[in-house]
């Protein structure tokens, strides 16, 4: 598959969130959604530590961006493998034409963990577990947790906290910089 636009930040570099904060506020410019509601899809399981990151930006975000969008997948409300097929129909019934904006912990090489991706193609959750769901979004943001390899599930489980929280922590802020310095519009935000 084709991808339009990959973008890459360093995590641990504290003027990377910021770049991608602006990066993603442009591509939503540049998708000229008008008046369609904005929707943050938060991908992942509170009971796996690597599979946390979605579940923990959902829930540092669902207050934080009031009358901004709408926030899918927190702690209290994972949207996981189970219910993701389920909650993406919900999500098209409830909003027209929503604009949706995944994020999901990966896998990548030891060289990009810590690593954030930000691309105009859409999620593809499961696919570092071989598991086949539903691709998402018109945006898509991932996490690099842990390396890929042969025991993908066991890898998820065994992820160091600090990685995803630092993860977590630089999504989050870059999300806020990206719909603050956007938005001049007042969408409700709704937790699901």
């Amino acid at each position: 598959m084709y991808m339009k636009n990959v973008f890459y930040y360093d995590a641990l570099s504290e003027k990377s969130s910021l770049k991608f904060g602006k990066r993603l506020s442009e591509m939503i410019s540049e998708a000229d959604i008008g008046d369609r509601d904005i929707v943050l899809l938060c991908v992942g399981s509170d009971r796996s530590t690597g599979d946390s990151l979605g579940p923990l930006i959902g829930h540092k975000l669902q207050r934080t961006l009031n009358n901004k969008m709408y926030v899918y997948g927190t702690l209290k409300e994972p949207v996981h493998a189970v219910n993701l097929e389920c909650m993406v129909e919900n999500i098209y019934d409830i909003h027209k034409e929503p604009f949706v904006i995944a994020v999901d912990a990966s896998l990548g090489t030891r060289n990009h963990i810590g690593y954030v991706t930000l691309s105009d193609m859409p999620l593809r959750p499961g696919l570092g577990v071989k598991k086949s769901l539903p691709e998402v979004g018109d945006i898509c943001i991932t996490g690099i947790v842990n390396l890929s390899g042969g025991m993908d599930g066991i890898l998820l489980q065994s992820t160091r906290l600090s990685t995803v929280m630092e993860l977590a922590d630089f999504i989050s802020i870059g999300i806020f910089i990206a719909i603050h310095s956007w938005s001049s519009s007042s969408i409700t935000c709704i937790s699901r």
